[in-house]
């Protein structure tokens, strides 16, 4: 019986570098993926196409309550006349916080103010000449907020077809981003 001898020196195991730089990545990027998920799920971009603000792209934080002067962002109220210019489920809405709860909101003729100061003009009619009503005065109620725009033509809390925003409503703030 003949005996064979193996004097090939014992190979050790020896990882593949491509490999490693495969899982590393594979790890980088589900991590990556993660955290875009979860920015994302508490952000929204929002490219604007009315003329009521003056930026046309906001970053939105969601869930975030506003504070005078934030841009915020939420659902309007249904309704016919919304209906009948923004489409049977209108989009989100954007406006600028004039009124916080407790603020006293009045009319004086066509102007409205915010504890005596003029924040916003009314309209009688809107661009397709249908009635437009005076929204609420006296103090913004708890929870709720006075929104506006300085454009001429915008649909906000002046008129009683948008009214006072309440946190129901509020999708998020935004900071403009151009």
């Amino acid at each position: 019986m003949t005996t064979v001898v193996n004097d090939a020196p014992a190979r050790r195991w020896r990882p593949n570098p491509r490999l490693w730089l495969l899982f590393g990545t594979f790890v980088a990027g589900s991590v990556t993926l993660g955290a875009i998920g979860d920015w994302r799920d508490g952000h929204l971009f929002l490219i604007n196409t009315s003329h009521s603000l003056p930026n046309w792209a906001f970053l939105i934080r969601r869930g975030q309550m506003p504070e005078k002067g934030d841009y915020v962002f939420f659902d309007p109220p249904q309704s016919a006349l919304l209906s009948r210019h923004f489409g049977v489920r209108p989009k989100m809405f954007g406006k600028i916080v004039y009124g916080l709860p407790g603020d006293m909101v009045g009319h004086s003729g066509p102007d409205v103010t915010i504890n005596g100061t003029r924040v916003a003009r009314m309209k009688a009619v809107t661009r397709l000449g249908e009635p437009l009503t005076p929204g609420a005065t006296g103090s913004v109620p708890p929870g709720c907020y006075f929104v506006g725009t300085p454009h001429k033509d915008g649909f906000d809390s002046r008129y009683a077809e948008i009214g006072f925003v309440c946190r129901r409503q509020i999708i998020g703030t935004g900071e403009p981003v151009l």
